[in-house]
């Protein structure tokens, strides 16, 4: 069954105009936008924004798939919402913000929640044309594809809930829509040069499904899982990263058209295995790398509203900082600041901050007060940088330390490895 749904896929994909996505060492490119095919003397699946009013004359009529099937004398079915993995269990948030953000969702990469979740929901609206001659239409269907991410803090597994839900059709006189088929397939690549050596991603059994409307509609979710093998072990200088992308292609055909809609890329998602010990908190994990990492603080929090107000002088009003210099700028806000594990790395960067302290403020020895540097001793943009764009300032010790508590917190609540960039945003 899987190995004819396959080979009807293959040959659909062989005759399609198809989009392309391409993978460098380095950077996976944007999807582009779908790729209508535009075959001669044939039928073809077309994007209906690609159609004009008078193309889409008489299509404003969609039948929800379940009606339509009862109207053709089908027994009535509804979905079978039966949940493929555990993590569908939590997707009741993770979809309604989703759908908050539908701008976000509908992209290639959907909506990002955290370095653990994201969305994709993304409508689809085609149109089976008959290119020969007059161009009559021979139908119009409606759906939207969901696609639920859910990397997982303490294995190197990530998990997609795959669904096409709510379909709707308005077949012409002749043409019998429960003939007509969605195609979802996913492939993955592995970024070797971003990687440590050896990188391995191991492809779930079933990578495509092929299926009818009524298939779909009686059965929309299923799960795609991709996990990465290591050692068993936490190696010194070894994270045993691997960065890989996971590609998913869109298909729609029917019996009566010789090409089929095709979309590579539909969606693509960034991921990140790796075995990287205590430091990223469990000691190995799964992230997505496109997620923007945050750590807020809020200047209403007594426990660090000095240096909250430190960092924020420094970010906003870097005139009010030492050292100064003209036209000093300091990273965090729109530039990165990226995370430091070398210990004597982290010191040298401490170091630098006493002396500016010491310069400024003379011996604070024997005083409840430490000098407290931004970026932190713990990123590469560091106080020993050599660049000069750094603040440091005498605040409460306690306030000081409960700082660094916060930061550590962040990095280990987000699997932050050496090298991971991450932003600073300063609340009320």
């Amino acid at each position: 069954m899987f190995r004819s749904a396959l080979t009807r896929w293959t040959r659909a994909l062989a005759t399609a105009c198809t989009l392309t996505l391409a993978a460098t060492a380095t950077a996976v490119a944007a999807p582009q936008d779908r790729v209508v095919p535009q075959p001669h003397n044939t039928v073809a699946i077309a994007d209906a924004a690609t159609l004009s009013p008078e193309q889409l004359r008489g299509l404003d009529e969609p039948i929800p798939f379940g009606e339509y099937l009862a109207s053709r004398s089908h027994s009535k079915t509804s979905p079978t919402a039966t949940a493929s993995s555990a993590a569908e269990a939590d997707d009741t948030d993770l979809r309604q913000e989703c759908a908050d953000h539908a701008e976000a969702a509908k992209t290639a990469k959907g909506w990002i929640r955290s370095r653990f979740e994201s969305c994709q929901k993304k409508p689809y609206d085609l149109v089976l044309r008959d290119t020969r001659g007059s161009g009559k239409t021979l139908g119009r269907m409606w759906f939207d594809v969901w696609v639920l991410g859910f990397a997982h803090d303490g294995a190197r597994k990530v998990e997609y809930a795959v669904s096409v839900e709510d379909i709707t059709v308005q077949p012409a006189a002749n043409e019998d829509a429960t003939k007509w088929r969605i195609i979802q397939s996913f492939t993955h690549s592995i970024n070797a040069s971003e990687s440590d050596p050896s990188p391995r991603v191991n492809a779930p059994g079933t990578t495509t499904r092929d299926e009818t409307l009524t298939g779909w509609h009686n059965n929309p979710h299923w799960t795609v899982t991709y996990t990465s093998p290591d050692t068993g072990r936490v190696e010194a200088g070894n994270a045993q990263r691997v960065n890989a992308v996971i590609l998913m292609t869109l298909g729609a055909t029917s019996p009566n058209a010789n090409t089929s809609y095709s979309e590579a890329g539909a969606f693509h998602s960034g991921v990140r295995f790796d075995r990287a010990g205590a430091p990223a908190g469990k000691h190995q994990g799964t992230v997505f790398t496109e997620a923007r990492v945050e750590l807020q603080l809020s200047l209403s929090d007594e426990a660090i509203k000095e240096s909250t107000r430190h960092i924020r002088d420094a970010l906003q009003h870097p005139e009010r900082t030492f050292p100064s210099w003209p036209g000093k700028s300091i990273p965090g806000k729109d530039e990165p600041l990226h995370r430091l594990i070398d210990e004597k790395k982290k010191q040298d960067n401490r170091d630098v901050a006493i002396d500016t302290c010491q310069d400024i403020w003379g011996d604070y020895s024997g005083t409840r007060l430490q000098c407290d540097e931004y970026p932190f001793a713990s990123t590469k943009e560091g106080a020993n940088a050599g660049d000069d764009r750094y603040s440091a300032r005498l605040i409460d010790g306690p306030d000081n330390e409960e700082g660094g508590r916060r930061l550590n917190s962040m990095y280990r609540a987000n699997r932050i490895l050496d090298g991971d960039a991450f932003y600073v945003k300063i609340n009320p």
